[in-house]
């Protein structure tokens, strides 16, 4: 699957359909989320839900768990920068956060 990097505006209108990430200042080439639960376990169990949906579509964020919290970040290593496939991961990303706090 080829992977093309999206121009700025079309990223800056995906930010504000998803609504929950944002853009990593680092030469924009990262969106990123925090997400905070209500114990370790259940940051845990986020985390492997994050690994199942990543290994379906090959798309692995970088993953950093710092007790309750859980940021996940995204960019597209072989577009140079984000791809569709970035925010639609996220999009996946954040129902299964949505699914689990239910």
């Amino acid at each position: 699957m080829v992977r093309v990097k999206l121009e700025r505006v079309v990223v800056d209108k995906r930010l504000a359909t998803l609504g929950t990430w944002s853009l990593e200042a680092e030469e924009s080439k990262w969106i990123v989320r925090k997400y905070r639960f209500t114990s370790f376990p259940q940051g845990i169990t986020f985390v492997n839900e994050v690994a199942r949906l990543s290994e379906a579509v090959n798309h692995h964020p970088m993953i950093a768990i710092d007790y309750k919290m859980v940021t996940l970040r995204l960019t597209s290593w072989s577009a140079g920068g984000l791809t569709e496939l970035d925010f639609s991961t996220a999009a996946k990303f954040d129902q299964a956060y949505m699914e689990l706090r239910r």
